[in-house]
């Protein structure tokens, strides 16, 4: 079940922009890391770009740039998996958005007792409970 949240820049964010960050970000939590497309939840949140940093300067009007925090349950990828998937994030995000400031990516992985959703810890889904 991973939850992808989206830090864009920019001056505004159209549909357009959103829907493909969202189909193209649950498509690489798919392809890259084995996830279920119905499992994974893609939060955008928009920033005006003076309100972005990177070196201590706001990025210019209409620079663009983006941060993903991916989390992900302990233990249900390789290394190989999570930096298929960091690199391709930088690939996506580049053809969709054009070129970016920085594009980060941090993977943060949660124990299975301490993550879930409905009620439900990941410990318990996998286990089928």
């Amino acid at each position: 079940m991973p939850h992808i949240r989206a830090t864009v820049t920019g001056p505004d964010l159209p549909a357009d922009i959103a829907r493909g960050l969202a189909e193209g970000l649950t498509g690489l939590a798919v392809t890259a890391l084995g996830k279920s497309a119905e499992r994974t939840i893609v939060h955008l949140d928009p920033v005006p770009a003076d309100r972005y940093y990177v070196a201590g300067k706001p990025l210019a009007d209409g620079a663009r740039d983006v941060h993903l925090e991916v989390s992900i349950t302990a233990g249900t990828n390789s290394a190989a998996e999570k930096a298929a998937f960091v690199s391709g994030a930088a690939v996506f995000l580049t053809e969709l958005l054009g070129p970016l400031a920085r594009g980060g990516v941090a993977l943060h992985e949660l124990h299975p007792e301490s993550y879930g959703y409905q009620g439900v810890t990941q410990l318990a889904y996998y286990r089928g409970n």
